[in-house]
């Protein structure tokens, strides 16, 4: 132990920081002044949190000296037994979740813009998500317990963890889950096919056939850049890829290189033409049909912009249809993530991608962890650090940690003309290779599908932009990932369908239909329904590159 400490230590001291930040310290001090001065001009409404807040502290010690039971908060951080049954736990955990909630409502009477106001609620967020009863040994009663069952071992080792990651120079928290649990081509990102062409961009992967008639139109899945393609093909039991094989659909899939230095020039546009449209193009040479595409996240976004392109230049039938899962296509409200697209940290960011050409995936998990920091970060905190218990193996949570960079010139673009100024939002706000880019002008049939737990793109904004470009819609449960991953033979999360496409997403939410389990089979449906439904002889593979997965999603 001692051996592993000393050499935990001295790795951690011979390593660096960088001293260039991807973000503006300066606009996060003005942000958090100029809200404190706004809340400053509202004394009444100050005295008026005061009061409701000492009338509720009031009430909350009456009803805890008399053993006042109430119900148990949907909170993961609390699920042990002790939390609910034992006064002392629940007296901690009460106090913290009421001043939790009472310092929430003092920000939200702040005023300012939408990114100053998510920067306050965020940095409120992560403070209070730090000072959680449940992340201390001394007030949370699962480490309590564990620590008399080991006689603290259980710390020792802990801190030896803490100190080990620390020193690989990475940061806390690298093991959420056993990193050895799976392997890519064998366990994970299995289901048989081959990549069939690759360009500097992407490799295309088709995936042999298992039924011995397939639907005429075959499928092409764009992913995101920030993650691997394989969010769709993970064990084969939750695997999206292998289902719609088994499904009788011909599947091919674009992974994405993991750029380099030699990438840096790469933006939008030619994601866009060198990728999507370039994949297109080859989906219809090897099936002589045009294809239904469907993209996840940032992949539906640039889908939107390709239909766009495609359009502006006669060629709108070479897709027959998109489908596009979480995906935003206006900007205007993006929750928590407007705290990032402040102009301050737009212009560090650029000056931080210049000098290496590329966003490292590591920063980009950082950043999706802190935005939820109780499942990514102080969960692993607890259970790496404090009860010593060994990382689960989790497909998804691997896929996560299996991150991708993304090139200096995309994500200027993105950042500023997408994010910042909603350039999608306005005809011809945006261009791509000269043309403008007019979302308005998109006549492919499309199908939205919004996930209501999303962290990442808020269900109603999904939805706003799917009634903006004429969209059919659907609402599925859970988040932003795992919404996503969910096998009909699960029967887990449900989703919501109606006509009816009133302005308010709410609105059309209360006259929404509940199903229960998976909208894959309803999807799948959509499909048929937008195609010929005349099936053809399955489409062999005989001319591939190399087996799936490919050189490309190997790539570190």
């Amino acid at each position: 132990m001692a051996k592993q400490l000393n050499d935990a230590a001295e790795k951690m001291m011979a390593g660096g920081v960088k001293p260039a930040l991807p973000f503006d310290p300066f606009a996060i001090a003005q942000a958090t002044g100029e809200f404190a001065f706004g809340l400053a001009m509202r004394p009444a409404e100050l005295m008026e949190v005061q009061l409701a807040a000492a009338k509720q502290w009031g009430d909350f010690w009456t009803g805890t000296m008399a053993g006042t039971i109430g119900e148990k908060p949907r909170d993961r951080r609390f699920a042990a037994p002790e939390w609910q049954d034992d006064a002392y736990y629940r007296a901690i955990r009460d106090a913290y979740l009421l001043a939790s909630r009472q310092l929430r409502e003092v920000v939200s009477l702040g005023e300012g813009n939408a990114s100053t106001t998510a920067m306050a609620s965020f940095l409120l967020d992560q403070y209070l998500n730090a000072l959680s009863p449940s992340n201390f040994a001394a007030t949370n009663p699962e480490v309590v317990k564990r620590t008399k069952e080991t006689n603290g071992a259980n710390l020792v080792q802990g801190f030896a963890h803490l100190i080990e990651d620390i020193g690989s120079g990475k940061g806390i928290v690298q093991r959420r889950t056993d990193p050895t649990a799976f392997e890519k081509g064998k366990t994970i990102a299995a289901t048989p096919g081959e990549v069939v062409f690759e360009n500097e961009l992407f490799q295309l992967i088709q995936y042999t056939p298992t039924t011995a008639k397939v639907a005429a139109e075959p499928l092409l899945y764009v992913p995101p850049l920030v993650n691997r393609y394989y969010m769709i093909d993970l064990v084969p039991r939750q695997s999206l890829v292998k289902w719609l094989v088994d499904e009788g659909r011909t599947v091919f899939v674009v992974s994405w290189v993991n750029p380099s230095e030699k990438h840096k020039h790469k933006g939008v546009g030619e994601y866009v033409l060198e990728g999507i449209v370039e994949a297109i193009g080859e989906v219809r040479t090897r099936t002589g049909t045009s294809p239904d595409l469907f993209a996840f996240c940032l992949g539906g976004t640039l889908v939107a912009i390709a239909l766009a392109w495609l359009a502006a230049e006669s060629r709108a039938d070479e897709v027959n249809s998109a489908t596009l899962i979480g995906s935003l296509v206006d900007f205007a409200d993006m929750r928590d993530w407007s705290a990032f697209v402040h102009e301050g940290h737009l212009a560090a960011l650029e000056d931080y991608l210049e000098g290496q050409g590329f966003i490292d995936s590591l920063e980009l998990q950082r950043l999706f962890a802190a935005m939820r920091a109780n499942d990514l970060i102080w969960s692993s905190v607890v259970n790496h650090y404090l009860l010593d218990r060994p990382a689960p193996p989790s497909d998804l949570l691997y896929w996560f940690e299996d991150g991708a960079r993304i090139p200096a010139a995309f994500l200027k673009s993105y950042n500023r003309d997408l994010l910042l100024n909603n350039r999608l939002k306005e005809p011809a706000g945006f261009e791509v290779g000269g043309v403008p880019i007019d979302l308005g002008a998109i006549k492919t049939p499309m199908l939205v599908i919004a996930l209501k737990d999303d962290h990442v793109s808020a269900w109603e904004a999904v939805y706003r932009g799917a009634r903006d470009i004429g969209a059919d819609f659907i609402l599925g449960g859970s988040g932003h990932n795992a919404g996503v991953i969910n096998p009909p033979a699960a029967n887990k999360h449900g989703f919501w369908t109606s006509e009816g496409r009133p302005a308010d997403a709410k609105a059309w939410l209360e006259s929404a239909t509940r199903h229960e389990g998976s909208w894959w089979p309803t999807w799948t449906n959509w499909l048929t329904d937008h195609g010929s439904k005349k099936p053809v002889p399955a489409r062999a593979i005989k001319d591939g590159i190399e087996p799936a997965p490919g050189r490309y999603v190997m790539m570190k």
